[in-house]
């Protein structure tokens, strides 16, 4: 049977979390970043993930109460996590539209040395100009340009991962000279990236740190089948699901690698209950919290390009017709739909069909658990989905920070164990060895 890989999501800032909770804690004090490393370490699970964020998105020309509680510095994070984990790899989201490829693949090689071999990167691109007025250059590129640029980025971090080999570390005890002159050597000069020089981080335990890439999208996928490690995708159902892997995988395959080679990782979220009718009451209570009347406004807003904070959010849906436009209301956020016309047309009709108002129907279009039961439900679930080649396991995002892992950990992951499906103890020492990946010891 496949092995089920496990990854943490830190919640961070999301639609899926939940402040207004007792049993909330900090987003940026450390002690909840080691509460949920911790936790998914003592669950056997892979790794760590952490997404990212370079501006405070705006609506309305203001900040929304999801937004406040900031987004420190992936990197910084993990470093310290490296030091309070022992097996557990440490994903960090970075933007390859606002880096320079030395000075990322110096830190990441860093955090690899730092941690053993655990680290990984989670490349995503921007061709947002609102978010780019944070960087010195404006940080805008086309749209059409984005992954362009991000593929030279990954090949020209590799380039300078690869600058040393083991020899070069072999210094001559005659002179005191490294033996090879070339060590850390390296020259790139492409359509993006121009620079020589040599690189000073010596060759990283996994040689290339993990590289992860987040995006369903056609280009998204491609960029993904040839230069990723994993694909952090979101699929709701079994079919779709296989659909995607089925897709991804025969991309890996026509650029020339193996199918294995890339790990197809959904980010799922999850509700647990005694029994499958009271995790079904868990999910519908964790949903409401979620989707707050503020938030449900804001939500619809994205849609309709327009003010609707005069709306009732427990009436009924506008009138008018969402504003198409390329000016939106909302700034730094990726837009809900592509066709605002033809989602608020489908939206009034499930509204009238179910009787639904604003927030109801926003916790019905919006999204909802992905996994749903009792440990024992939830666990034959997250089986079938491996075992029947919809993923190859998942990326686990809690509702509750720091706390919202630890049931799992508790009763769902004991199950797996006992399938055989789950490691009981770690048995490599890097994340690509934890994942089998070319490379891991």
């Amino acid at each position: 049977m496949k092995q089920v890989i496990l990854a943490a999501h830190f919640p961070g800032v999301n639609n899926q979390t939940v402040w207004s909770d007792p049993a909330a804690g900090s987003q940026i004090d450390f002690s909840s970043f080691v509460h949920l490393a911790r936790t998914a370490e003592r669950g056997r699970f892979d790794f760590f993930f952490l997404a990212d964020g370079q501006r405070l998105r705006e609506q309305r020309g203001r900040i929304h109460d999801l937004d406040v509680v900031g987004r420190p510095d992936s990197l910084t994070v993990l470093a310290g996590l490296a030091a309070v984990t022992d097996h557990l790899g440490l994903a960090g989201t970075i933007n390859a539209t606002f880096n320079e490829p030395y000075e990322l693949a110096r830190k990441l090689a860093t955090l690899d040395h730092l941690s053993g071999g655990r680290a990984a990167w989670n490349v995503v691109t921007s061709s947002d100009a609102f978010t780019g007025e944070n960087f010195r250059r404006g940080g805008y590129l086309d749209h059409s340009e984005r992954y362009a640029r991000a593929a030279e980025f990954v090949r020209t971090v590799r380039e300078l991962w690869d600058s040393w080999t083991a020899e070069d570390l072999v210094a001559d005890p005659a002179t005191g000279f490294f033996s090879s002159a070339n060590a850390g050597e390296f020259a790139h000069h492409g359509e993006f990236f121009d620079i020589e020089g040599r690189f000073n981080v010596p060759r990283a335990p996994q040689g290339h740190p993990l590289t992860i890439q987040a995006g369903d999208s056609g280009e998204g996928r491609e960029f993904a089948a040839a230069h990723a490690d994993a694909i952090f995708s979101r699929h709701g159902t079994l079919e779709d699901g296989k659909a995607f892997y089925r897709d991804v995988k025969a991309r890996v395959v026509a650029n020339g690698r193996s199918p294995d080679s890339l790990k197809v990782l959904p980010g799922v979220t999850f509700a647990l209950g005694d029994t499958d009718a009271e995790a079904q009451e868990n999910a519908d209570h964790i949903r409401r919290q979620q989707v707050s009347p503020q938030t449900a406004i804001l939500l619809l807003e994205q849609v309709w390009n327009r003010d609707l904070s005069s709306y009732d959010p427990e009436g009924p849906l506008p009138e008018i017709d969402p504003l198409v436009s390329e000016e939106t209301i909302s700034r730094g956020r990726t837009r809900l739909t592509r066709d605002p016309l033809e989602t608020a047309a489908r939206w009034r009709a499930l509204a009238e069909e179910k009787r639904l108002g604003i927030r109801d129907l926003i916790i019905e279009v919006t999204g909802r658990q992905s996994f749903i039961g009792s440990p024992a439900t939830v666990a034959e679930q997250i089986n079938a989905f491996v075992q029947q080649d919809a993923a190859d396991g998942f990326i686990l995002v809690p509702h509750l920070t720091p706390t919202g892992l630890d049931g799992f950990v508790d009763e769902v992951v004991p199950l797996l164990q006992e399938r055989g499906v789950l490691r009981t103890e770690y048995g490599t020492t890097t994340l690509r060895g934890h994942l089998g990946l070319e490379g891991g010891a």
